[in-house]
């Protein structure tokens, strides 16, 4: 089985990559992508946890960018670590001065918190603060606090810095990484097929059509998608760690998506590769 999206500390995950590498040896994946919010520094960590097991990793990362004024993630794998590193510190930083921005809003609406345990190399974002409401004792839960605070168009909400989805792709591309279209059904920006051919134009290589928030027919228009402009098929179940709660996004290898994604996958790899 295969996992092409998956999370962990260094980035909103809950589990560490040694950890994460740990859980999905139990759930029986054989090839395991690291897909960090703007961030790589999780790869070595992963890689040497799975060689206890004969687990594949799958270098990547998910990028946040901006299209319509609306959050859009483009995943990016097997990129070239030492082209994207630079530019991707910028990215970085801009999380870091976001996340700062919503903690002064926090602060200014009376409850004010701090992040712990967060490094350069680390990616915050809004789950890191819903945490940290939690452990202040000002909400119960996290969805509490993106229900009150954190949601989109809520009281302590910051877009993310003006960074758009074509030059995320470019970006991806120019350091040889194979863009993808994260979860295209959670777009809020706008209809998935209206917005395409404007990602295909700029270089999108693929689409994640298998996503625990996609239901059957979402699914199936993606193939068709796929089928129609020539581009790969990728999926995963965006695990970010254990859930107490039993929700469809819970499950590592909920999914159970066959090894035969990934060949298409790592020949596109090579040609942007032997193409730079």
């Amino acid at each position: 089985m295969l996992e092409l999206h998956c999370h962990t500390t260094h980035s909103d995950g809950t589990l560490t990559p040694p950890q994460l590498v740990d859980a999905a040896a139990v759930a029986g994946v054989e090839i395991l992508a690291i897909t960090d919010h703007d961030t790589m520094s999780g790869w070595e960590e992963a890689t040497a946890a799975a060689r206890t097991y004969n687990i594949e990793i799958v270098p990547g990362l998910e990028l946040s960018t901006v299209h319509s004024n609306r959050s859009m993630h483009i995943l990016g794998f097997y990129p070239n670590r030492e082209r994207l590193e630079t530019p991707l510190q910028s990215r970085l930083a801009g999380r870091h001065r976001r996340a700062q921005q919503m903690l002064d809003k926090l602060a200014e609406l009376g409850y004010p918190v701090e992040l712990a345990n967060l490094n350069g190399s680390m990616a915050p974002g809004r789950p890191h603060i819903a945490t940290a409401l939690v452990r202040a004792g000002y909400v119960q839960s996290p969805q509490e606090a993106f229900e009150r605070w954190l949601g989109d168009d809520k009281p302590a909400y910051v877009q993310y810095e003006k960074f758009s989805a074509v030059e995320g792709i470019q970006l991806l591309r120019q350091c040889q990484a194979v863009p993808v279209w994260a979860h295209p059904f959670l777009f809020r920006g706008g209809d998935v097929e209206a917005i395409l051919p404007e990602l295909v134009a700029a270089g999108l290589l693929g689409i994640e059509v298998y996503h625990p928030s996609h239901t059957p027919s979402q699914s199936r228009k993606l193939e068709a998608l796929c089928q129609r402009y020539g581009l790969l098929m990728t999926g995963g179940s965006d695990y970010h760690g254990p859930s107490k709660q039993d929700d469809r996004h819970s499950g590592l290898n909920q999914l159970h998506l066959p090894t035969a994604l990934l060949p298409p996958l790592q020949q596109a790899a090579q040609q942007l590769q032997s193409q730079n």
